[in-house]
């Protein structure tokens, strides 16, 4: 069953590419494969490598350079990471200046010693975490050709992300840690240096092999192909794994269709596992001691229940195992793992469980560039976190998005937001880019099942899954996804909301008389235009909802579950600050008027909302 599932998601990838390829000349990706041969040094904490690279290229661009990302020179002092992160105003915790007081032996290094093309030498420059490469022939549109490298790495000392031995005392956090060959797509090569976000890459499948002290257990990406003969618990049941005498054991991994390989070690793992049913087998590795052993005792079957309710509602999951791994900085996700640091209260354990977990969705399957719309990613992981923690950990009573929406308005009011459209890089604050790209990110997802309905909300959720797996979407596939569903025109939502810091403000500016009729004026003070759900609480109880969709989205939402009836629907121009809504009710009947009580409009200032009707206005 696993080498049928296996070739179904090598085979869905060959598809998706030609599929690219073929039907829109816009959208093309190049395939990568891998394979790497690396020794460890444990005692040294250097590596050795080697890299064959077949590379093809899917565009219809002639290539006469390639790029390389070689992560770890970012841990040196003076290096780019480390002058941003003494220069920001408000910089990292984790890092500050911690890189430039990092000594020789505890630097990162990653040096390209040969590379060759075809068998011919090519010339090329390190250029701090990018290797410009000067290819001695082009690469013609849909070419492949086979890259020849060796390489040395020396692991850092955990700063950001990938090192050694952490704060919780783990070996290697191996992330990032092989040279990578830079993304080319529709906008050309991303060789952006490594200042310190997060990735993009070309889906493809990779063949590692890591030989490492015998005393140490690996856990990461892929398939441990040579389970049998490793042992530590990933044998199959009665097998009996064969003793050596070597001081050192070679581990075999395979991806199929990933972008990116990790992979951790440490002599103190402990290594649970469990088969899912209609699932993935669920790796957990982690230092069992007094600071871990009762919460991570309870993970695996939060973790199985987080797979299973993605699967269900976000799309099935496609690998045939995923891991959670003691490790890194905080949390971090990879194709099909995780590493996480493991000292945490169950609540806590469990959460970024569940982040990095629904990140393998985004990021991990879907492949949103986390570099240049970095909001993507973090927005559709940090609404699906609040989500799947609702179903699986415990149930909030109230919206289950509130925090997001409280860290959007405060940094809305805070002066300094940027638009969602800068690059992951380039914002000028980190309090800037947090709060945006996770909270604001993830008000967008929420809010878009405002604007389009529910149902319609939740069929373009599927759809977007089931039309770009392994294709990496952009920002405006995710609009035009909802568009298809809906019917509505949203390109409006992404230019007022992602592409601009203007902000939504409406209010319920009176409730009056008119003869048997009463008469609603509403007004937009924010910038940002929004349709909008207008709840009438009558006297008795019951409630009624006028729905004012804007002309510019070109049509309406049905009508939702568990909302009001819908008695009234009137356009609202966007020039229009002002509207005025008749209702066919007298005002006596009426309690009060309010804009969204469901809370998913994110109106930054919600006291002008509503409305509770007095005497004074009935004699009015």
């Amino acid at each position: 069953m696993i080498k049928r599932l296996r070739f179904a998601v090598g085979l869905l990838s060959l598809l998706g590419i030609t599929t690219l390829t073929h039907a829109q000349k816009d959208r093309f990706q190049q395939k990568v494969k891998y394979e790497m041969d690396v020794k460890m040094d444990v005692v040294k904490n250097q590596y050795t490598g080697t890299q064959k690279l077949h590379y093809t290229n899917n565009s219809p661009d002639t290539l006469d350079r390639a790029f390389y990302h070689l992560y770890y020179n970012a841990f040196q002092p003076n290096s780019m990471m480390d002058v941003r992160s003494r220069t920001i105003a408000d910089p990292d915790r984790r890092v500050r200046d911690r890189i430039q007081s990092l000594s020789p032996e505890e630097y990162g290094i990653l040096e390209v010693k040969s590379l060759k093309m075809n068998g011919k030498t090519v010339d090329f420059d390190h250029e701090e975490t990018i290797l410009e490469v000067n290819l001695a022939e082009p690469i013609l549109p849909g070419e492949t050709v086979v890259f020849d490298m060796e390489f040395f790495g020396q692991v850092p000392l955990q700063v950001r992300r990938a090192g050694r031995d952490n704060a919780e005392g783990i070996r290697y956090s191996m992330s990032q840690w092989y040279p990578k060959m830079a993304a080319y797509d529709v906008r050309g090569w991303h060789a952006n240096p490594y200042i310190g976000r997060e990735f993009y890459g070309n889906f493809g499948d990779f063949d590692v092999k890591i030989t490492i002290d015998k005393d140490y257990l690996l856990g990461g990406t892929g398939y441990l192909e040579n389970a049998n003969q490793i042992g530590k618990g990933y044998e199959d049941a009665g097998v009996k794994v064969p003793a050596t005498k070597s001081k050192e054991l070679t581990w075999h991994f395979t991806a199929p269709n990933v972008h990116d390989f990790m992979w951790a070690a440490d002599p103190k793992y402990t290594l649970v596992k469990e088969q899912m049913e209609n699932g993935p087998m669920v790796h957990l590795l982690y230092v069992k001691d007094e600071k871990t052993e009762e919460n991570w005792g309870k993970l695996m079957q939060y973790t199985i229940d987080a797979i299973k309710y993605c699967s269900e509602n976000f799309g099935k999951y496609p690998y045939d195992q995923y891991s959670v791994i003691q490790g890194g900085d905080g949390g971090m996700e990879y194709p099909m793992a995780t590493l996480i640091t493991g000292h945490r209260n169950l609540r806590s354990l469990v959460g970024v469980t569940v982040h990095e977990l629904i990140h393998s969705w985004y990021y991990g399957v879907l492949g949103f560039n986390e570099s240049s719309e970095p909001w993507l990613d973090e927005g559709f992981t940090t609404w699906g976190t609040s989500v799947v923690m609702d179903a699986v950990f415990e149930k909030d009573p109230n919206f289950v998005h509130n925090g997001s929406y409280r860290s959007y308005f405060r940094l809305a009011g805070a002066g300094y937001e940027e638009p969602l459209t800068t690059h992951g890089d380039h914002y000028n604050l980190n309090s800037a880019y947090g709060p945006g790209t996770y909270n604001k990110g993830a008000v967008f997802v929420e809010q878009m099942a405002y604007v389009v309905g529910k149902e319609n909300f939740d069929k373009a959720l599927l759809k977007l899954w089931n039309d770009f797996q392994f294709k990496h979407p952009n920002g405006n596939d995710v609009i035009r996804t909802f568009e298809k569903v809906s019917g509505l025109e949203l390109d409006w939502y992404y230019d007022y909301f992602i592409a601009s810091t203007k902000q939504i403000d409406y209010g319920v500016k009176s409730v009056e008389a008119a003869g048997k009729d009463t008469k609603i004026i509403l007004e937009r003070k924010g910038m940002m235009p929004m349709p909008l759900d207008v709840v009438v609480t009558y006297q008795d109880g019951s409630q009624e909802l006028i729905y004012l969709p804007l002309v510019i989205q070109r049509g309406e939402k049905p009508e939702e579950s568990g909302m009001p009836k819908r008695v009234l629907t009137q356009k609202w121009p966007w020039t229009d600050y002002t509207t005025e809504v008749k209702l066919a009710r007298p005002i006596s009947e009426i309690k009060s008027v309010e804009i969204d009580p469901s809370m998913r409009l994110a109106d930054v200032d919600r006291e002008n909302n509503k409305i509770e009707v007095s005497v004074e206005m009935e004699k009015k």
